[in-house]
């Protein structure tokens, strides 16, 4: 009996400690990938900012490519955050910065990594000092419609891997195309109230997606993560349009605070 007890005992506390693992680790990655990108004091001499504003250039080109998070939709002056983003980069810089908005209502990560990958960017990645991605949130809201949330949780693992295949190929095919071009994805965020039934769920969830962009940025010369769950997050319910899932304008505005914020602080260095 004692040792049937024992047994008892040891299966539940390694299930409980896989569980932890589950949910917890994806967090504790992330933590200490932006711990690795800290600056060193040596480092800190030259952050993105300065870089931009060093270069060698009267004008910088920022593309921005991915969904309606790089559209704008929600925002009620229609500008994105991207919109936002470059004239504080103007700012900061003292130099152009042209825009190229390319987001598109709806488009998941497959379709976007096709037309990156039959050219439709090539021109624009080739003269781009800056590319923003955004793009996954439809990848979770196709599966979401096809069932409800019991069926995002059932797939999540290969709407993921694929949604990180495709992240992949098209950063390949952005710095095969211009090695030079600093790249900045987002995080998803989890737009749920508190109250909400699947808020935990999703908050469970989302660092499992999140520590997926994090390595991929890792792999990268010049590629940042911005934290755009410090900015639109159960707390700040305030940045959200009336959908209850895209930011309005003053969502947009904050992340691009968010953004230059990152890119002041963030040190101009070769990836590890």
């Amino acid at each position: 009996m004692k040792r049937l007890f024992k047994y008892t005992i040891s299966i539940v506390i390694a299930a409980v400690i896989a569980v932890s693992l589950w949910l917890y680790y994806p967090t504790y990655q992330i933590q200490q990938m932006k711990e690795e990108a800290a600056p060193t004091s040596a480092q800190a001499a030259l952050s993105y900012v300065d870089y931009f504003s060093n270069v060698d250039k009267e004008s910088l080109n920022h593309l921005a490519i991915g969904d309606s998070i790089i559209a704008g939709f929600g925002s009620e002056n229609e500008e994105s955050f991207v919109d936002y983003f470059s004239r504080r980069l103007e700012e900061q810089t003292g130099k152009t910065v042209v825009l190229e908005n390319e987001g598109i209502l709806g488009i998941n990560s497959t379709n976007l990594n096709t037309l990156v990958q039959t050219g439709k960017f090539d021109e624009q990645i080739k003269r781009a000092d800056l590319i923003t991605i955004n793009v996954g949130g439809n990848d979770i809201l196709e599966t979401l419609y096809q069932g409800d949330y019991k069926n995002v949780v059932a797939n999540f693992d290969s709407m993921r891997e694929t949604f990180i295949k495709n992240l992949t190929a098209m950063t390949d095919r952005i710095k095969k195309e211009n090695p030079s071009a600093t790249i900045v994805f987002l995080e998803m965020y989890n737009p749920l109230k508190p109250s909400h039934d699947l808020y935990k769920v999703a908050d469970q969830l989302l660092p499992k997606w999140n520590v997926k962009i994090y390595e991929v940025a890792h792999k990268y010369n010049h590629s940042i993560v911005l934290e755009t769950t410090k900015v639109i997050n159960g707390h700040h319910l305030q940045y959200l349009a009336p959908d209850g899932v895209h930011p309005n304008a003053l969502g947009y505005e904050a992340l691009s605070k968010q953004m230059l914020e990152q890119l002041k602080k963030k040190p101009f260095v070769e990836a590890v």
